[in-house]
């Protein structure tokens, strides 16, 4: 071996803890963010599932609801504010 492939193994061993830990938090990092991914996606699809489910049909008529104020006393109230 030269003296730079066993100076470099000499690093390597003399600094292997530190190595391996950030090489188990790179994965950890990496396993959580495929994962909350995979949630994501997979929510996405129930949610799209769901609205596609629940969605009223074409044929069925839509309900109207309508609504009547009486506004006499608004049309009163005004009426008196150009009287005066």
């Amino acid at each position: 071996m030269s003296q730079a492939k066993v100076d470099k193994y000499k690093e390597d061993k003399k600094n292997r803890k530190k190595i391996m830990a950030k090489e188990k938090r790179q994965w950890f990092l990496t396993q959580a963010a495929l994962t909350v991914a995979g949630l994501a996606i997979v929510a996405w699809i129930g949610i799209s599932a769901y609205q596609a489910i629940t969605a009223p049909n074409g044929d069925e008529p839509a309900e109207v609801k309508t609504y009547t104020v009486d506004n006499s006393a608004l049309d009163d109230y005004i009426a008196s504010l150009t009287e005066e």
